[in-house]
């Protein structure tokens, strides 16, 4: 099964796509994931993609998916795929298309106070990466990764003013892809208000 998972920050994607991965053995691939490593084994896309950041650009669509097509042909791609963070644009999306892949857009709705909720209490290891969040997950010393014994600290991005950015931009840039991929038929709603293992439940319902 091929995926692509929608939704804005905070909506839970990678957190579902973790437990999709393992249980339907298909990889989560996301777009920054590609960039980094085509830019650490410095690929001919590569070497592009890095001299485009390095000057401050936007990689564009084009490029873009040349990177995810090269890494969608790859052979743990076989048996499906999970894809979070693109497309982002309706000419990514029209990209994507070309490939003639059966797609399924699963779109995680949510609550705006929700996000915020969410996102303002989460806090992250420096050492390690791991996520707290101090209402729902909350570490067994304040301020102290359970996993390393890292110090938590809370992201520049998950700040509320930040928070309400990030909103608007997916909002402006993402969501026409909601009516895009509804104009085809190929659109699934799903409740990401509630928890993660509910989630996958109703997940692996719909998608047997």
């Amino acid at each position: 099964m091929n995926f692509i998972f929608l939704g804005p920050p905070g909506a839970g994607k990678g957190s579902l796509a973790v437990k999709v991965k393992e249980d339907y053995k298909i990889p989560h691939i996301s777009t920054g994931d590609i960039f980094r490593a085509n830019i650490k084994a410095q690929t001919p896309l590569g070497v592009k993609v890095k001299a485009i950041i390095d000057s401050g650009s936007l990689v564009s669509d084009e490029l873009t998916f040349e990177l995810v097509k090269d890494r969608l042909a790859q052979d743990d791609c076989k048996n499906g795929f999970i894809l979070d963070g693109f497309p982002r644009t309706i000419p990514q999306a029209e990209m994507l298309e070309t490939l003639g892949l059966d797609l399924a857009c699963v779109n995680f709705t949510i609550d705006n106070e929700v996000v915020i909720r969410r996102l303002s209490t989460r806090r992250v290891c420096k050492a390690c990466g791991e996520n707290f969040n101090v209402l729902t997950k909350a570490p067994k010393v304040e301020g102290v990764c359970d996993k390393c014994g890292g110090e938590l600290y809370q992201r520049d991005d998950d700040k509320q003013e930040a928070i309400l950015h990030r909103m608007d931009v997916y909002k402006e840039q993402t969501e026409p892809l909601i009516n895009f991929y509804k104009e085809k038929g190929k659109i699934t709603d799903l409740d990401a208000s509630i928890e993660t293992d509910v989630l996958l439940g109703k997940f692996k319902e719909i998608f047997k």
